[in-house]
């Protein structure tokens, strides 16, 4: 094993045990569930409605990383998301399996 291995390998066993008790995320008042199928930016479909995302709209993946909407694929993707004052989306969280199981926070 060479040094910058070694390094790597030291540095993510460091930092395994922080990641599996990270925080779960948690989604503010009033937020809403779909099903979301991107399409051509700046829309994307929720529950098979054509909505626009804001101009400063931000979408997480999974893991809680912001995404590119061109990035993502699929169809019916399980999602929270927020709406501004002009109707638009502008935060969308892609939820994980244990996520979808939880009921939406109280508005």
């Amino acid at each position: 094993m060479n040094r910058r291995t070694f390094c790597l390998a030291a540095t993510l066993a460091a930092i395994a045990p922080a990641i599996a008790l990270a925080d779960p995320r948690e989604f503010p008042p009033g937020v809403r569930r779909g099903k979301m199928t991107p399409g051509y930016f700046p829309e994307i479909v929720i529950d098979g409605k054509v909505r626009r995302l804001s101009p400063a709209a931000r979408i997480f993946n999974a893991d809680n990383m912001v995404e590119l909407p061109a990035a993502i694929r699929g169809s019916n993707i399980l999602v929270n998301y927020t709406v501004n004052g002009d109707g638009d989306i502008d935060r969308v969280w892609i939820l994980t399996a244990e996520e979808a199981k939880q009921k939406l926070p109280a508005a």
